[in-house]
């Protein structure tokens, strides 16, 4: 095996530690890597969140969520290594209410407690429980903001994502597989707001000056998926 700049490695061969095979159930363990990556992409994102946030919003939107991401990793480390997915997932839900600010903090609270809701309260999920719990935690924000889709909000990626992946696990495919599909249907998403005007929110007191510019929420959520996506590769 070679670097990037054709150097070989010399970390690679015989010596080397096999790699991890993507998971296939959605446990505590993968909860965990989750919010870690998570937490390096909402810190590497930091300042791109609060540019576009400033340009529809309140120039908040990147340090709410860091800050957020913080508690996550905090509220976390409170419990066992073997505390199920569902109880993890939802300690990330009543961490991000009390610490994420704006309407964001509600908004993502109430997404990861619903979705924790929905997994199988003990056992790992498999991808179709978790297709399944994404579409409920998409209905319990839209319930919460009365967002639909094309309003750019973060529903804007989170309600493709939850579409694709009920359809490729009803298809049958793996965690790994049907969640690189549900990421990439959150990132084209995100994109998709640009030219929209917002109808929700505090972007939609802007009007027309809300077209043009990529929805922070839409943008945010899009990591959020992306990172468990990279966890279950991992």
């Amino acid at each position: 095996m070679t670097s990037m700049d054709g150097v070989p490695d010399p970390t690679a061969g015989a010596g080397s530690p096999p790699a991890t095979a993507p998971a296939t159930h959605l446990d505590g363990g993968l909860v965990r890597r989750w919010i870690a990556e998570l937490d390096q992409r909402l810190r590497a994102a930091e300042a791109r969140l609060t540019e576009l946030d400033a340009a529809i919003g309140d120039a908040d939107h990147g340090t709410n969520m860091t800050r957020g991401a913080r508690a996550a990793m905090a509220a976390l480390a409170e419990h066992d290594e073997d505390t199920a997915a569902a109880r993890l997932v939802a300690a990330v839900g009543h961490s991000l209410s009390r610490s994420v600010g704006g309407a964001s903090g509600p908004l993502y609270g109430t997404w990861f407690n619903a979705l924790g809701r929905s997994l199988p309260p003990e056992l790992p999920a498999t991808a179709m429980e978790l297709a399944t719990a994404l579409g409920a935690a998409l209905d319990a924000v839209q319930q919460l903001g009365a967002a639909e889709l094309g309003d750019k909000t973060m529903v804007d990626a989170l309600a493709p994502a939850a579409r694709q992946a009920r359809e490729v696990a009803g298809s049958g495919a793996d965690l790994a597989g049907m969640l690189r599909i549900a990421a990439g249907a959150a990132e084209d998403g995100a994109v998709a707001t640009i030219p929209l005007r917002a109808r929700r929110g505090r972007a939609s007191y802007l009007g027309a000056r809300s077209e043009g510019h990529q929805d922070p929420g839409a943008t945010s959520a899009a990591i959020v998926l992306d990172a468990l996506r990279d966890a279950a590769d991992a």
